[in-house]
């Protein structure tokens, strides 16, 4: 992992991308607690950067830690650069570093594909079994019943049948008291989505060729 204080390409990055305005801590449920005019501006300025920043220096931020791969998820999803599927499959399943999976998932739902289901429910296959690891597996669900309802399909029932692993991971311990229904947490990512989308219209011509 790339840390910004040993890593002058890394830390310039950072700088620029990542730490303005603190942008990586609210890439997330903060952006429905802002007013609508904050959440404008703070959108506007994610998809500029989002049709700014290279491929090469989004490979760069991936090597970082959770705020630099939080933010790159962010800027990947907005710029719908879709060459980053598999890497970010990959990361969200090796789940090296906290705080980024939920981003990591929101990307995957904003490209909204069948590979980008497959990717979800190989993560909820896997984690889905560790009822002692509460880390993104709410995300991922909800990304994933969000990409049913989009795509016409029924990738997630089979994690949700009374005896299915969703259940047992809920069941397990340890307790898990804050947890909510599938629907909620594919209401949240759906919300998030949205913001996506609304920052992407922000992206320069030619990010937005990528979106068809």
């Amino acid at each position: 992992m790339r840390r910004p204080h040993e890593d002058p390409e890394l830390l310039a990055l950072v700088r620029r991308y990542v730490a303005p305005d603190r942008r990586y801590l609210k890439l997330g449920g903060s952006l429905a607690r802002m007013n609508e005019s904050e959440r404008g501006t703070f959108l506007r300025r994610l998809g500029a950067d989002a049709g700014d920043i290279t491929p090469r220096e989004l490979a760069v931020l991936l090597e970082g830690g959770w705020r630099e791969r939080r933010t790159a998820a962010w800027l990947i999803a907005v710029a719908r650069r879709t060459e980053f599927r598999e890497r970010l499959g990959e990361m969200l399943l090796a789940s090296e570093v906290g705080f980024a999976g939920t981003a990591y998932c929101v990307t995957l739902a904003t490209f909204a594909t069948p590979d980008d289901a497959e990717l979800l429910a190989a993560y909820l296959d896997r984690y889905l079994r560790r009822p002692d690891l509460y880390w993104d597996q709410p995300s991922a669900i909800g990304a994933l019943v969000h990409l049913d309802a989009r795509l016409g399909a029924d990738r997630a029932s089979r994690f949700l049948t009374a005896d299915g692993l969703w259940h047992q991971w809920i069941d397990g311990p340890p307790h898990k008291e804050h947890h909510t229904t599938p629907d909620n947490y594919r209401g949240a990512i759906g919300e998030l989505c949205g913001f996506v989308d609304e920052s992407a219209e922000h992206c320069p011509p030619r990010c937005r060729t990528r979106m068809g």
